[in-house]
């Protein structure tokens, strides 16, 4: 229980306000943490929606590659236009395109 002299409390509630300037900074810190985890967790998808594969300029080179990885047995290959170098890539999850949404490229 605080004091109940006036200046007493007057100290206690300088001392409280004077707390919560130390967090504006935790609010900076945890802005900025998830500042940048987000931007790691945009370059990880990108990573493995485009730097990891190989990119074809046309969807038919593309489909081409496909047809000839069914004929050496890697079937179920289907492919997608990256969002990021607009370009052509192949991916065995043809259920998702690069951002993880149900894909419509048919």
């Amino acid at each position: 229980m605080g004091s109940r002299k006036q200046t007493a409390r007057a100290k206690e509630r300088a001392a409280f306000f004077e707390g919560l300037d130390g967090m504006d900074d935790a609010f900076a810190r945890e802005g900025e943490r998830q500042r940048q985890q987000k931007e790691e967790q945009e370059e990880a998808r990108h990573y493995k929606a485009c730097l990891s594969k190989q990119r074809y300029d046309t969807r038919a080179e593309a489909e081409a590659t496909a047809a000839l990885c069914a004929q050496h047995g890697k079937s179920g290959l289907e492919v997608y236009k990256c969002p990021y170098c607009g370009g052509w890539h192949l991916t065995s999850h043809p259920w998702k395109d690069a951002e993880g949404h149900r894909s419509s490229h048919r």
